[in-house]
């Protein structure tokens, strides 16, 4: 039997004991450093055969943290493992963020649902930075998410929430292109996640659905002043377009963010083209029910508030449209499964658990994420002894660590179709034990430890 990690161990020196010790006794320290941080942590392990370029992750805290152990021991990957833990942010003022969002490799980051509580002083606190997934995003340079679902993709500008309405405190900085209200937007980022909505509406040739608010936000009216900055000398068709065009609106303000941006940066773009609508974002609320239930696909590009909202939308609404139609099979007096149907029809749309989330960053690979919901909870009912709770609950469902490491490594390492094949193959070996009944998590661990050799083994 190979090598196991004794993971029960890992739960119980986050809990009450010296997590960061275990860590330390498990893995070996890399020489590895993201640039201008001589001093940071970062450990290593996996077997980089092959040529396969690691991924760094962010070890995190409660499943976050023990399914990542838990899957990279399975899969014996290389990878970077940054110390992102609660207690160890919170101590260290958030430094590994900048760790983390300074590393050039692709990476993945989990964040844990709800507030975390942390010792400080002898008093219990909420975290610094709670998640930490908006000071590392400002770390990092992201400037947008994405997020692909059933047809769906959602370009959501970030780190920025709008709404500032007040003209006279609204200003560009000339020096750093910051859009300055009360949140201060990076409109050199917007600029970015812009252009990169743009590319991907002419590389797939679908249509694109642009949602902002020129009319009511000081921040989208830029971001809207953008796009059209960004529209002019291309192929775009605007079909549906706002009744003011905010870059004439709003030049100035656009054009001292243009001022900042690399000369070269629409080079290339005369060549782009494809169909845009622009709507605000309530409309296209309503808009993106109709292109799940007619499948029809398109992309999306909207402000950081905004894109929260339609994203959730993405999540939430396929349950919603099977429960309903479930209600009208059975008072039509049809004896089908709406779940079967649902599939038989095309549709691929669960509930939003396996929606990928990738961040990109101005420089470095983009960043990987993933939100586990109830996590916490598990993890502690694990630790209780009684997983189940006397059989009323499921075991915990790592599959989401397996799937968006195949993700991640295949982005990390294009055109590697030996190490692609490998991947998928193992998410097939995890759907086989987890398929009929899920084992309790350290069962299921051994059982995947017997049945998956180890990457370059």
């Amino acid at each position: 039997m190979p090598q196991q990690l004794d993971l029960l161990k890992v739960a119980q020196e986050e809990q009450k004991g010296d997590l960061f010790k275990l860590l330390d006794s498990i893995y070996k320290r890399s020489t590895v450093r993201p640039t201008g941080y001589p001093d940071a942590i970062i450990w290593e392990g996996g077997n980089a055969a092959g040529g396969v370029k690691p991924v760094a992750h962010a070890f995190t805290d409660m499943f976050a943290l023990n399914g990542t152990l838990m899957a990279l021991d399975v899969l014996g990957l290389p990878f970077l493992g940054v110390p992102m833990m609660a207690q160890f942010r919170h101590d260290t003022k958030l430094v590994s963020l900048e760790w983390f969002g300074k590393l050039d490799t692709t990476a993945l980051k989990w964040s844990t649902a709800g507030d975390f509580m942390v010792n400080e002083g002898g008093k219990k606190v909420v975290v610094m930075g709670k998640s930490a997934n908006a000071p590392l995003r400002t770390a990092a340079g992201v400037y947008c998410n994405v997020r692909p679902y059933g047809g769906v993709t959602s370009v959501r500008f970030m780190p920025g929430l709008p709404y500032s309405q007040d003209k006279r405190k609204f200003n560009v900085d000339p020096k750093t292109g910051t859009i300055h209200s009360e949140m201060n937007t990076p409109g050199v980022r917007m600029a970015y996640a812009a252009r990169l909505f743009l590319k991907m509406v002419h590389e797939t040739g679908l249509m694109g659905r642009v949602a902002t608010k020129p009319t009511q936000a000081q921040e989208d009216a830029v971001n809207a002043g953008i796009m059209r900055w960004l529209l002019q000398g291309t192929e775009f068709k605007l079909k549906r377009q706002y009744t003011v065009d905010a870059y004439e609106e709003h030049r100035a303000n656009v054009d001292a963010i243009v001022a900042l941006l690399p000369k070269d940066f629409k080079a290339g773009m005369e060549g782009w083209g494809g169909d845009i609508y622009e709507h605000i974002s309530d409309t296209n609320f309503g808009l993106l029910l109709h292109d799940m239930i007619r499948q029809r696909p398109c992309i999306l590009y909207a402000t950081d508030l905004d894109g929260d909202r339609l994203t959730d939308l993405m999540a939430d609404a396929p349950d919603v449209l099977r429960d309903w139609g479930q209600i009208v099979l059975d008072r039509a007096g049809a004896k089908v499964d709406m779940k079967k149907l649902w599939k038989e029809m095309g549709f691929t749309m669960t509930n939003g658990k396996d929606m990928t989330s990738v961040m990109y960053r101005v420089h470095g690979a983009p960043i990987y994420e993933q939100t586990l919901g109830s996590a916490d909870a598990m993890l502690l009912r694990l630790l209780k002894g009684d997983e189940t709770e006397g059989g009323t609950k499921q075991p915990y469902d790592p599959r989401i660590h397996f799937v968006l490491i195949n993700e991640a490594y295949k982005a990390a390492n294009p055109g590697n179709a030996k190490l692609a094949q490998w991947l998928d193959a193992q998410v097939a070996t995890f759907d086989k034990i987890y398929g009929a009944k899920r084992p309790r998590y350290i069962e299921g661990y051994k059982k995947l430890k017997e049945a998956i050799r180890p990457w370059g083994s």
